[in-house]
């Protein structure tokens, strides 16, 4: 029986059946890119591969923490990984976000999810901003209250003297077998030319192991006062000066307490500014969730 319905002036498809398919192409693609990236474990590489149609796909906008419980999120699970020293930055509190920054770049996260910024600390919290924002990431356990980075003073010359003195000790026996080979040879009358060759090649391991120590102590200490002057670059009272004018002038005193009592303690209770713990938090979230149109 022929259809009764009457064509589209211009041959176009139903728009219900036109959305369906629509729905279905979409779902298919985010099917696409949930295979193609590991969400579990996603990082900078990650982001920098993903394009914004993929981004748009993975990441569905009705489905976002925003707003404060995002950056409650975000400065609990950046203290962290600034804690653990997977990422190098001061974390700080502004007006209109949260604020992180370095000698060599700075990030800004906005309440709506947009993050600017410029060097590596950008490219190490936008893929923290992205997991925050998914209602399925946990947060890891942020340390307590306090300075992150340690103080330029008690930076150590080097972490690997035991080994160092490991191989010191193995240079020096073979150094000593070497030349005791060469002796044997000289003082004692034999024809065999094996043990002046094995204690030339005894002493020259030896030296080259002498010089991989003196190698690995002098990058070291040069590796370590490389990180004492980033240390202090960022800890000291002004700001860098590739942030934004905004961002320049560091918070008085009194906007650093406004949160805390005389003694600088906080009045809130223990544990009420954790985002896994408090209900406050979980509100907001809720409340949030939604982008304002």
């Amino acid at each position: 029986m022929a259809d009764s319905r009457p064509p589209s002036a211009d041959g176009a498809d139903d728009p219900d059946e036109a959305d369906v398919r629509a729905a279905d192409t979409d779902e298919e693609f985010r099917q696409e890119v949930a295979e193609r990236y590991d969400f579990d474990s996603f990082g900078p590489s990650d982001m920098a591969r993903m394009s914004e149609a993929e981004w748009e796909a993975a990441f569905d906008a009705e489905t976002w923490i925003t707003g404060e419980g995002l950056l409650r999120r975000v400065e609990a699970d950046l203290r962290s990984r600034i804690a653990d020293r997977d990422v190098f930055a001061r974390l700080e509190r502004v007006d209109d976000g949260l604020l992180a920054y370095s000698d060599e770049g700075y990030a800004v996260v906005h309440p709506d999810g947009s993050v600017e910024g410029r060097g590596t600390v950008l490219r190490d919290v936008k893929p923290t901003v992205a997991l925050c924002s998914m209602h399925d990431y946990d947060i890891p356990t942020p340390p307590p209250d306090g300075e992150l980075l340690p103080d330029p003073d008690d930076v150590p010359e080097g972490t690997g003297e035991l080994g160092n003195r490991m191989l010191q000790v193995v240079a020096a026996a073979q150094f000593l077998t070497g030349v005791g080979l060469v002796l044997a040879w000289v003082v004692v009358p034999v024809e065999t030319i094996f043990a002046p060759v094995a204690g030339i090649i005894f002493v020259g391991l030896s030296l080259l192991l002498f010089l991989q120590v003196a190698n690995a102590r002098l990058s070291d200490r040069f590796r370590s006062e490389e990180y004492r002057n980033r240390l202090r670059a960022i800890g000291s009272d002004d700001r860098p000066e590739f942030l934004p004018a905004r961002y320049r002038e560091p918070p008085s005193a009194a906007d650093g307490d406004r949160d805390g009592n005389e003694d600088g303690e906080s009045d809130r209770p223990a544990g009420a500014d954790d985002p896994r713990t408090d209900p406050a938090s979980h509100a907001e979230e809720t409340d949030d969730s939604v982008p304002s149109a």
